[in-house]
Protein backbone atom coordinates (compact mmCIF):
# COMPACT_ATOMS: atom_id res chain seq x y z
CA UNK A 1 0.00 0.00 0.00
CA UNK A 2 1.11 3.37 -0.81
CA UNK A 3 1.91 6.26 1.81
CA UNK A 4 -0.82 9.19 2.48
CA UNK A 5 0.62 12.24 1.26
CA UNK A 6 2.73 10.67 -1.56
CA UNK A 7 2.72 12.36 -5.17
CA UNK A 8 1.61 10.31 -7.94
CA UNK A 9 4.35 9.79 -10.49
CA UNK A 10 3.09 12.54 -12.62
CA UNK A 11 2.56 15.01 -10.35
CA UNK A 12 -1.65 14.52 -9.43
CA UNK A 13 -2.81 13.92 -6.34
CA UNK A 14 -4.64 10.42 -5.63
CA UNK A 15 -7.91 10.13 -6.32
CA UNK A 16 -8.63 13.52 -8.56
CA UNK A 17 -10.93 13.39 -11.38
CA UNK A 18 -9.35 16.27 -13.07
CA UNK A 19 -7.67 15.84 -16.93
CA UNK A 20 -5.74 18.40 -18.23
CA UNK A 21 -7.20 21.10 -20.66
CA UNK A 22 -5.52 20.61 -24.75
CA UNK A 23 -5.62 23.60 -26.41
CA UNK A 24 -6.89 23.32 -30.31
CA UNK A 25 -4.14 22.43 -33.14
CA UNK A 26 -2.87 25.19 -35.80
CA UNK A 27 -4.82 22.95 -37.92
CA UNK A 28 -8.11 23.09 -36.51
CA UNK A 29 -7.70 26.79 -36.37
CA UNK A 30 -6.86 27.16 -40.32
CA UNK A 31 -10.22 25.22 -40.79
CA UNK A 32 -12.30 27.07 -38.43
CA UNK A 33 -11.04 30.13 -40.20
CA UNK A 34 -11.74 29.03 -43.74
CA UNK A 35 -15.19 27.84 -42.63
CA UNK A 36 -16.04 31.10 -41.34
CA UNK A 37 -14.44 32.88 -44.64
CA UNK A 38 -16.66 30.86 -47.08
CA UNK A 39 -19.95 32.04 -44.58
CA UNK A 40 -18.53 35.21 -45.09
CA UNK A 41 -18.06 35.17 -48.75
CA UNK A 42 -21.69 33.30 -49.42
CA UNK A 43 -23.30 35.90 -47.43
CA UNK A 44 -21.95 39.02 -49.59
CA UNK A 45 -22.44 37.26 -52.70
CA UNK A 46 -26.39 36.98 -51.71
CA UNK A 47 -26.38 40.26 -50.40
CA UNK A 48 -24.97 41.25 -53.56
CA UNK A 49 -27.10 39.47 -56.01
CA UNK A 50 -30.39 41.36 -53.73
CA UNK A 51 -28.99 44.40 -54.77
CA UNK A 52 -28.44 43.60 -58.40
CA UNK A 53 -31.84 42.54 -58.97
CA UNK A 54 -32.95 45.16 -57.39
CA UNK A 55 -31.44 47.48 -59.18
CA UNK A 56 -32.46 45.56 -62.51
CA UNK A 57 -36.09 45.86 -61.52
CA UNK A 58 -36.07 49.94 -60.86
CA UNK A 59 -34.12 50.30 -64.42
CA UNK A 60 -36.64 47.48 -66.16
CA UNK A 61 -39.92 49.45 -64.38
CA UNK A 62 -38.18 52.81 -65.93
CA UNK A 63 -37.64 51.74 -69.04
CA UNK A 64 -41.52 50.22 -69.20
CA UNK A 65 -42.97 54.10 -67.73
CA UNK A 66 -40.62 56.07 -70.48
CA UNK A 67 -41.63 53.43 -73.76
CA UNK A 68 -45.15 53.83 -72.75
CA UNK A 69 -44.39 57.18 -72.54
CA UNK A 70 -43.19 57.10 -75.96
CA UNK A 71 -45.49 55.47 -77.72
CA UNK A 72 -48.31 57.87 -76.36
CA UNK A 73 -46.62 60.25 -78.66
CA UNK A 74 -46.55 59.81 -82.99
CA UNK A 75 -42.63 60.03 -84.11
CA UNK A 76 -41.69 62.93 -85.85
CA UNK A 77 -42.73 63.20 -89.65
CA UNK A 78 -45.40 60.33 -89.19
CA UNK A 79 -48.49 61.00 -90.10
CA UNK A 80 -51.46 60.68 -87.15
CA UNK A 81 -54.03 57.95 -87.76
CA UNK A 82 -57.19 58.12 -88.68
CA UNK A 83 -59.50 59.40 -85.83
CA UNK A 84 -62.62 57.94 -84.57
CA UNK A 85 -64.33 60.77 -85.53
CA UNK A 86 -63.55 60.73 -88.92
CA UNK A 87 -66.30 58.29 -90.77
CA UNK A 88 -64.69 58.34 -94.04
CA UNK A 89 -61.56 56.71 -92.64
CA UNK A 90 -63.44 54.37 -89.45
CA UNK A 91 -63.98 50.86 -90.23
CA UNK A 92 -67.47 50.74 -91.57
CA UNK A 93 -69.10 49.09 -87.80
CA UNK A 94 -71.71 46.21 -87.83
CA UNK A 95 -75.34 47.31 -88.42
CA UNK A 96 -77.31 47.74 -84.86
CA UNK A 97 -81.31 47.33 -84.61
CA UNK A 98 -81.26 50.70 -83.05
CA UNK A 99 -81.09 52.03 -86.64
CA UNK A 100 -83.54 54.98 -87.80
CA UNK A 101 -83.77 54.77 -91.69
CA UNK A 102 -86.08 57.87 -91.31
CA UNK A 103 -82.34 59.11 -91.14
CA UNK A 104 -81.30 57.97 -94.34
CA UNK A 105 -81.24 61.08 -97.15
CA UNK A 106 -80.86 60.53 -100.42
CA UNK A 107 -79.41 63.66 -102.46
CA UNK A 108 -79.23 64.45 -106.15
CA UNK A 109 -76.26 66.91 -108.01
CA UNK A 110 -75.02 67.46 -111.12
CA UNK A 111 -70.80 68.39 -111.93
CA UNK A 112 -72.31 71.65 -113.50
CA UNK A 113 -75.11 73.78 -113.13
CA UNK A 114 -75.03 74.44 -117.23
CA UNK A 115 -74.08 72.64 -119.82
CA UNK A 116 -72.80 73.78 -123.57
CA UNK A 117 -73.79 72.17 -127.39
CA UNK A 118 -72.02 68.40 -127.21
CA UNK A 119 -71.62 68.11 -123.72
CA UNK A 120 -73.27 65.44 -121.20
CA UNK A 121 -74.18 66.47 -117.35
CA UNK A 122 -72.93 63.63 -114.93
CA UNK A 123 -76.16 62.51 -112.32
CA UNK A 124 -75.04 61.98 -108.82
CA UNK A 125 -76.94 60.00 -106.47
CA UNK A 126 -75.61 60.41 -102.80
CA UNK A 127 -76.89 58.42 -99.62
CA UNK A 128 -76.38 59.54 -96.60
CA UNK A 129 -76.84 57.83 -92.76
CA UNK A 130 -77.86 61.01 -90.68
CA UNK A 131 -78.21 59.02 -87.51
CA UNK A 132 -76.32 57.64 -84.71
CA UNK A 133 -76.18 54.59 -85.46
CA UNK A 134 -74.86 52.26 -88.37
CA UNK A 135 -77.51 51.52 -90.79
CA UNK A 136 -78.27 48.90 -93.24
CA UNK A 137 -78.90 50.02 -97.11
CA UNK A 138 -79.46 48.62 -100.20
CA UNK A 139 -77.74 50.35 -102.60
CA UNK A 140 -78.15 48.42 -105.76
CA UNK A 141 -79.55 49.12 -109.01
CA UNK A 142 -82.18 47.53 -108.43
CA UNK A 143 -83.34 50.43 -105.84
CA UNK A 144 -81.94 53.38 -107.62
CA UNK A 145 -83.12 55.89 -110.35
CA UNK A 146 -81.79 58.74 -111.94
CA UNK A 147 -85.00 60.71 -113.39
CA UNK A 148 -84.87 63.42 -115.93
CA UNK A 149 -87.45 65.77 -116.22
CA UNK A 150 -88.86 69.19 -117.80
CA UNK A 151 -91.94 70.88 -115.98
CA UNK A 152 -94.88 67.97 -116.64
CA UNK A 153 -92.69 65.83 -119.24
CA UNK A 154 -90.47 62.73 -118.07
CA UNK A 155 -87.54 63.46 -120.22
CA UNK A 156 -85.54 60.05 -119.23
CA UNK A 157 -85.28 57.40 -116.43
CA UNK A 158 -82.38 55.01 -115.96
CA UNK A 159 -84.52 52.22 -115.37
CA UNK A 160 -86.26 52.59 -118.68
CA UNK A 161 -83.02 50.28 -120.45
CA UNK A 162 -81.52 49.08 -117.79
CA UNK A 163 -80.10 45.67 -118.44
CA UNK A 164 -80.30 44.23 -115.01
CA UNK A 165 -80.92 45.31 -111.47
CA UNK A 166 -78.95 44.12 -108.67
CA UNK A 167 -78.99 44.38 -104.38
CA UNK A 168 -76.39 45.97 -103.00
CA UNK A 169 -76.44 46.11 -98.93
CA UNK A 170 -74.11 47.95 -97.37
CA UNK A 171 -73.35 49.33 -93.86
CA UNK A 172 -73.45 53.09 -93.87
CA UNK A 173 -71.75 54.66 -90.50
CA UNK A 174 -73.28 57.79 -88.47
CA UNK A 175 -72.58 60.68 -90.77
CA UNK A 176 -71.10 58.51 -93.79
CA UNK A 177 -72.18 58.17 -97.39
CA UNK A 178 -72.31 56.34 -100.58
CA UNK A 179 -72.26 57.90 -103.63
CA UNK A 180 -73.08 56.31 -107.52
CA UNK A 181 -72.42 58.60 -110.99
CA UNK A 182 -74.47 58.09 -113.83
CA UNK A 183 -73.22 59.89 -117.08
CA UNK A 184 -76.83 60.98 -118.77
CA UNK A 185 -76.40 60.94 -122.76
CA UNK A 186 -78.79 63.92 -123.30
CA UNK A 187 -81.42 61.17 -124.58
CA UNK A 188 -85.07 60.68 -124.00
CA UNK A 189 -86.18 57.39 -123.03
CA UNK A 190 -89.81 55.59 -122.15
CA UNK A 191 -90.58 52.82 -119.94
CA UNK A 192 -89.98 49.12 -121.65
CA UNK A 193 -87.09 50.78 -123.88
CA UNK A 194 -88.86 51.30 -127.16
CA UNK A 195 -86.89 53.31 -129.38
CA UNK A 196 -87.64 57.22 -129.67
CA UNK A 197 -86.23 59.46 -132.25
CA UNK A 198 -86.82 62.52 -129.97
CA UNK A 199 -84.52 64.47 -128.16
CA UNK A 200 -84.49 66.89 -125.30
CA UNK A 201 -84.47 70.50 -126.73
CA UNK A 202 -81.52 72.79 -125.92
CA UNK A 203 -81.57 76.49 -126.15
CA UNK A 204 -80.61 77.23 -122.65
CA UNK A 205 -83.73 74.96 -121.80
CA UNK A 206 -83.39 73.91 -118.15
CA UNK A 207 -83.95 70.23 -116.66
CA UNK A 208 -84.92 69.11 -113.12
CA UNK A 209 -83.04 65.82 -111.94
CA UNK A 210 -84.24 63.72 -109.49
CA UNK A 211 -82.36 60.98 -107.57
CA UNK A 212 -84.43 57.89 -105.59
CA UNK A 213 -83.09 54.97 -104.20
CA UNK A 214 -86.44 52.92 -103.33
CA UNK A 215 -89.35 54.93 -101.62
CA UNK A 216 -86.88 57.93 -100.86
CA UNK A 217 -86.77 60.77 -103.36
CA UNK A 218 -84.15 64.00 -102.94
CA UNK A 219 -84.94 67.45 -103.34
CA UNK A 220 -84.79 68.61 -107.02
CA UNK A 221 -81.43 69.22 -108.53
CA UNK A 222 -81.75 71.80 -111.30
CA UNK A 223 -79.80 72.46 -114.82
CA UNK A 224 -79.01 74.01 -118.06
CA UNK A 225 -78.85 72.21 -121.29
CA UNK A 226 -77.79 74.78 -124.07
Amino acid sequence: MGRQGESSPHGRAPGSGSTAVRKPSAAVYRRRRLFLGGVLLLVIALVSSFAVAGALGNKSEQAASTGTAASAEPAAGASPSPSASDPAATPTPSATPGCNQNLVTVSASTDKAAYGHGENPMLTLKVTNGGTMPCEVNIGTSQMEFLVTSGPDRIFSSRDCQAKSEDLVKVIAPGASETANFPWSRNRSVEGCQPIEAKPGGGGAYYIFTAKLGSKASPKAVFQLN
